[in-house]
Formats: C-alpha cells, structure tokens, sequence
C-alpha cells in the first residue's frame, strides 16, 4: 500500500510540474526563436525581476500566450514590444525606451553633482575674494597709517 501512495504522490508532483510547461505550436523555427527572444526581453509584472520565460505566475503565462498570438498574427518585434510597454508601462522593458523621464532619471543626478560643484567653486572664490580684499584693506590702513605717522 505504501508503494501505491508514493507511486500516486510521485505522479501528482510529476504531472503538476509538467502542466506549467507552455506548449505552443509554431509554423516554423524563426517564430519559435523570435518568442524566446521576446518573452526573455519582457518583464514579468508581478514578479520582481524575472522575464516573462521564467515566471511561473498567471500573468505571465497569459502574456506569453498574448506574445504567441500576436506573432501568429504577423506582428514585429517592435510592434509587441510597443504592444506590451503600452498595455504594462516601462516596468516590462528590461531595456526601457529612451525618453524625457528616463534621460531626466538616468542623467539627473549628473546634472545636480555638477551644479553643486558649480555651487561650491563659486562659494570657494567669493572666500577667497573676500579675504584677498580683507587682506588689501588692512595692509593699506597699514601704509597710510604708517605714511600718516611719517608726515607728522
């Protein structure tokens, strides 16, 4: 009886694991490949950073059976991509599009570090400025009171 309950417990965690597999029919190897590529390039959107290829949610295997129908329809990779960042926003890109936001995200920080550094040169020569001038006035009251004590 023991064997019969490990054989079924066998076949149940067997069959489970294989129902997760996709099985999708292509007309030839090129559409194959081509979502491979795609469902490796896309997020999984509820997963935290795993493509579409290794994530074993709902979702994800709804967006590879959208990616499937929509090669099937003749659709480029652009096209799905552009499909896919439209309906999910830039967070199913691993390569997000180059836009206003993302150069001012990725960019933004260089533009800060560099007006702060423009902030601190500029402090850095109004202190110098200012003592070179306390300086200057000082060794001036100096000759005229020295000139002053001379003429006297």
């Amino acid at each position: 009886m023991t064997r019969f309950t490990f054989l079924v417990a066998l076949f149940l965690s067997v069959s489970s694991s294989l129902a997760a597999i996709d099985a999708y029919q292509f007309p030839n190897e090129e559409l194959q490949a081509r979502h491979h590529d795609l469902i490796d390039q896309l997020r999984c959107p509820q997963c935290l950073n795993t493509n579409l290829a290794g994530s074993d949610a709902m979702i994800a295997k709804d967006l590879r059976r959208e990616v499937h129908r929509l090669l099937l329809e003749g659709k480029s990779d652009d096209e799905i991509l552009t499909f896919m960042h439209e309906r999910y926003g830039d967070f199913i890109l691993y390569s997000p599009r180059v836009t206003g936001a993302t150069m001012l995200l990725w960019f933004g920080p260089l533009l800060f570090l560099a007006i702060a550094v423009v902030i601190l040169v500029l402090i850095v020569r109004h202190r110098r400025q200012q003592i070179v001038e306390d300086v200057d006035t000082q060794q001036l009251e100096e000759i005229l009171t020295a000139h002053s004590e001379d003429s006297d």
